[in-house]
């Protein structure tokens, strides 16, 4: 058992100097290379690494923003007069009209109550016409009182009574014209709430309005333009009997459809009326939409420190549906003539953006110091001392300021094509 011990300890002191005496040698070796490349060689090594052309054209600054679609208009359809529900002449996802008759009560007792008020006023017609007769009469008795007074046949007390009895028949015609006038406004009335019973849809539509040279522009009447509205709900059914004002349909506008976006205080300046913005929804997600900014809020709200910003975004296909989640890119600003290059080529040096731009031989870079501006899409906006040619866009890790490079052999050592003009969002802390 001993010699067996021994012989295990001593097989593992052989291992470890073997391993020693490897590592001596393997330092050894790394010196004796490292002395014969000459001192700085192995730094210079070259990189490989790929490049892009510096692009000068136009940027543009977007921001994306999410919102919710909401109807731009919505009306509740309730009867001025309670009744039992006849008919219900729409129904869900129905398109409806101003002035459409939606809902039909029973009108049994209001056509009652215009029998009614028709007869009542064939009454106060019929006392008129005996009033205005019996006037007749008091003018020609008074006719005959005057010129018998003139000949002194009459006396001042007959006189008296017949001018009496002429000024109680002209009250008389004018108590039963009031009467007529009052037994015709009860029969309006009735007549009336009689259409009452007849439900219809109302709203405000968008009216022409002349202009110069004889053309007409529309324009919203009381700033609610009519679109193209539908039953978005229906809360009764036939043979239920409703009161006034209770609520039958519900009708939204779709055709524009509105959408509402909250914005920060950073993106709030740029946005104004008549901008024009694009709209993608989950459920289309290869359809853009177009809107225009109708309405910005002139507050914040507290809680969110945020603004209201609304937009009209025409529906013709009837695509967009109130409650649907869209994301709306906004373009906030546009910057012209400028340098752009792939945002992968910008490094952070000492806490600072730069860029390694190719030297004219291919064979070395620069370490060129950088201002952002506008960036999107895997492009940004750079300015700075000596910015031509192409800029390192995978490597630059490796690189230091005169770094030696390695090109694949399909790219350039120089390249000044001018870029196409493209659109982008700020980049983090850069100005437009």
């Amino acid at each position: 058992m001993r010699v067996v011990l021994r012989v295990f300890v001593a097989g593992v002191a052989l291992v470890l100097l073997l391993g020693l005496a490897t590592g001596v040698a393997w330092r050894v070796w790394t010196v004796v290379t490292a002395e014969e490349e000459g001192p700085g060689r192995g730094a210079q090594r070259a990189v490989p690494v790929e490049t892009a052309a510096i692009e000068r054209g136009a940027i543009e600054q977007e921001r994306v923003f999410s919102g919710t679609l909401v109807s731009a208009a919505e009306v509740q359809v309730a009867p001025k007069v309670g009744g039992r529900v006849l008919r219900v002449a729409v129904d869900l996802a129905d398109p409806v009209k101003p002035g459409t008759v939606v809902v039909v009560l029973d009108s049994d007792e209001f056509e009652q109550a215009v029998t009614q008020a028709d007869a009542e006023l064939a009454v106060a017609q019929a006392n008129e016409s005996a009033a205005r007769y019996a006037l007749e009469i008091a003018d020609r008795e008074m006719q005959r009182q005057t010129t018998l007074r003139e000949q002194g046949v009459a006396s001042d007390t007959q006189y008296d009574q017949v001018r009496a009895d002429q000024l109680a028949a002209t009250a008389a015609v004018s108590v039963a014209e009031a009467q007529v006038r009052r037994a015709a406004a009860t029969l309006l009335n009735a007549e009336t709430r009689r259409d009452y019973t007849q439900v219809r849809a109302y709203w405000e539509e968008a009216q022409p309005q002349e202009q110069g040279g004889g053309q007409e522009a529309v324009v919203p009447v009381g700033g609610n333009p009519g679109g193209r509205r539908f039953v978005s709900r229906r809360m009764v059914e036939e043979g239920d009997t409703v009161t006034a004002n209770t609520p039958l349909l519900t009708i939204v506008q779709l055709d524009p459809i509105k959408a509402v976006l909250h914005v920060s205080e950073r993106d709030y300046a740029q946005l104004a009326p008549g901008q024009s913005v694009s709209l993608r929804a989950d459920a289309y997600p290869e359809h853009v939409f177009i809107g225009e900014v109708t309405r910005v809020s002139p507050v914040f709200e507290s809680n969110s420190r945020q603004a209201r910003v609304e937009l009209s975004v025409p529906n013709a296909e009837l695509l967009l549906k109130p409650g649907m989640f869209i994301r709306a890119t906004a373009v906030l600003g546009r910057a012209n003539d400028v340098q752009i290059v792939p945002e992968s080529a910008v490094v952070k040096r000492d806490d600072r953006p730069v860029v390694f731009v190719v030297d004219e031989s291919g064979g070395s870079v620069r370490l060129v110091p950088v201002e952002l501006g506008i960036a999107n899409r895997g492009r940004v906006q750079v300015s700075g001392e000596g910015l031509a040619g192409r800029v390192v866009t995978l490597g630059q890790q490796l690189l230091d300021d005169g770094s030696a490079i390695l090109l694949r052999d399909d790219e350039p050592a120089e390249d000044s094509a001018d870029g196409l003009p493209g659109t982008g969002t700020a980049a983090p802390g850069a100005g437009p």
